[in-house]
Order: C-alpha cells, then sequence, then structure tokens
C-alpha cells in the first residue's frame, strides 16, 4: 500500500482544506485537548496533573504529555505507567542528566525527585490551513536538595495535525527551549532524553519491527544516527504504526536514536527516542531559544522505505508557499 499523500503533500493538504473544511476538531474536557477526524480521536494531550496508581510513589504523578495516539483506524499506539517504568508517558520529552547552577537535574526519572517536566498554560490553540493546532508552554522544574523547585527552562511546545487520508496522517512536534534565569543550562550527554515514545503495549519482539533511515533493525538501531526511523506492527487483525522524521536543523543530526532491542522486559517491550544528547552535550545559553522540529507519519498498513525516505524529503526541503486568493 502506498500513502500517496507524502509525494504530494502540499495538493493533499489544500485539497483537504478546501473539501472538508470542518472535519479536524478540538475539545477540551477532564484536563485533556483531543484532536479528532470528525467522531473519531486521533490524538489526546493531557494537561492535568496524573497520579500514578495507588500504593506507588505519588513522585510519578505527571501532566503534559500525549495519551492515547491513535493511528487512523483508531488503534492505540501509546502506553503510559508501565509497570517496569512507571515514568513512561506515552510520548513526551523531558531531559535526563541537566547541569544547572551546578547540580545535576535529573526531569526524566521523577523517583529521584530532582527535577519534573509539568503542564504551565495553553498559547494558542487554532485551525490552520488543513490542520488543527495547539501550543502549550511547558515547564522543566528543578527541585533542590532543600525540596524547593525552580523553573529554569521554557519549553515551547507546539502540536500539529495535517494532511490525511484513510490510511495516513502527519503530526508535526515543534519544541523551543529557552532558560528563564541568568544561568546557563547544559544539556548532559546521556544514552536517553528529548523526544519518547513509549509504544502499545500489544506490541512485542515477535509482532513489531524497525527500520532507519541507515538500514538498522530493531536489534541494531540503538546507539546509531537517523534522519528516519520506521516503527511499526501489528495491530490486531490490522497493521501500523509511526515513522519518526528528524528536521535537518536540529542539534546533533542526524539524530542518536534510543531503541529498546528486541530483548527488552523478557518479551520485547518497545520504546523509541530521537535523543540529540545521547553522545554529546548541548548548551543553552540564556537570552537564546533552541528549536527542534519532527514529523511523525502515522499510518496503517505497511510503510517502506521509500515511502519514508520521500515523507523526509518533503519534510527537510519543504518549500515556501504563497497562496494567492
Amino acid at each position: 500500500m502506498r500513502h500517496t499523500l507524502l509525494i504530494f503533500l502540499l495538493a493533499a493538504t489544500l485539497t483537504a482544506s478546501a473539501q472538508r473544511p470542518d472535519t479536524l476538531r478540538v475539545d477540551t474536557a477532564d484536563g485533556a485537548l483531543t484532536i479528532s477526524k470528525g467522531h473519531h480521536p486521533l490524538l489526546t494531550y493531557v494537561y492535568k496533573t496524573v497520579y500514578p496508581p495507588p500504593g506507588i510513589d505519588t513522585a510519578y504523578k505527571k501532566s503534559g504529555f500525549i495519551h492515547p495516539l491513535y493511528t487512523p483506524h483508531g488503534q492505540i499506539l501509546t502506553r503510559i505507567q508501565p509497570t517496569d517504568h512507571y515514568h513512561h508517558y506515552g510520548i513526551w520529552h523531558p531531559w535526563t542528566h541537566i547541569l544547572y547552577k551546578g547540580d545535576t537535574i535529573d526531569c526524566w526519572n521523577l523517583a529521584a525527585r530532582k527535577g519534573t517536566q509539568r503542564f504551565s498554560r495553553f498559547i494558542s490553540i487554532s485551525k490552520q490551513l488543513g490542520s488543527q493546532e495547539f501550543e502549550a508552554l511547558q515547564q522543566h522544574v528543578a527541585i533542590h536538595k532543600d525540596g524547593t523547585e525552580e523553573v529554569f527552562l521554557d519549553d515551547h511546545l507546539t502540536i500539529s495535525i495535517f494532511a490525511w487520508d484513510s490510511n495516513c496522517y502527519l503530526l508535526d512536534i515543534t519544541i523551543q527551549l529557552t532558560p528563564v534565569t541568568l544561568d546557563a543550562v547544559t544539556l548532559l550527554a546521556y544514552r536517553y532524553g528529548g523526544l519518547g515514545w513509549r509504544a502499545t503495549a500489544e506490541w512485542n519482539r515477535d509482532n513489531s519491527e524497525v527500520l532507519t533511515s541507515e538500514g538498522m533493525d530493531r536489534r541494531h538501531a540503538d546507539g546509531t544516527t537517523a534522519r528516519w526511523c520506521i516503527v511499526q506492527g501489528a495491530l490486531g487483525n490490522d497493521y501500523g504504526g509511526i515513522a519518526m522524521l528528524s528536521h535537518p536543523d536540529n542539534y546533533n543530526h542526524p539524530e542518536p536514536l534510543r531503541i529498546w532491542p528486541d530483548s527488552s522486559n523478557g518479551r520485547g517491550d518497545l520504546f523509541a527516542n530521537f535523543s540529540p544528547t545521547k553522545d554529546t552535550d548541548w548548551l543553552l545559553e540564556p537570552g537564546h531559544t533552541y528549536t527542534l522540529l519532527y514529523r511523525w507519519v502515522v499510518f496503517n498498513g505497511h510503510f517502506t522505505r521509500e515511502e519514508a525516505e520521500s515523507a523526509w524529503q518533503y519534510f527537510s526541503n519543504s518549500p515556501h508557499v504563497t497562496i494567492n486568493k
């Protein structure tokens, strides 16, 4: 099956806008924002604080993450609070080893009580040409040794969904990082951190697969660099997944990957992460904003190397278009 909109993305976007202007919509309820196509949800962004199950350390509480993310056919691709990693929250992007004011902050491993990442407020919710978009301010928070908290890094998240057909839609993720004090922030090299995805519990070593732009499979992808990475597998009687694309303007592109091998957790659960600081530090200086751009192609069917390369080429070389009315 070919996801032909990836080759002619602009035309598809304009056609979708002209023919179905009201198909995508946003609803907010009970601390969550959901983008839907008609009556079918595609993505939910949770901005309320979610606590772990009773009896589990409340340090694992979290806000500001995507779950569920659905395929076009309605299967859920994400998972939160799995028993092996209660700090995993669907699709989320905290940083792990962070040098700030001479201390090392950890906003990923919540049980360490050294930091967290959380939702602050919405900046905008809007409908664009053929797309639905929202912007949220999230914040990285240091938890100091005396228990006091300090916001040290603003995290401006923009989510856009657009250009769909019955088997595919596009999810654009823009992350803008800005230090908020007069002190620099250094994201220290560590084996994971940044935009991560804990995949559905339905997948294991026998029914899922990984392919990177450099030809690496799931067994060999971890620690390698890539422009794109396809993660897909069986979903009941269906098939689907996500092609994760990294923009060439991103720090340390092509980006290092953290991919759990097929031996993970004894059954081969799947976690995928573009982590630009996996093998190098990243200095964030006060007064500057640093941007990461990703496009995730969410699909049903089997995605090919050729489709991923076509999608990445368009994403990385998108033309400036002026529309005359």
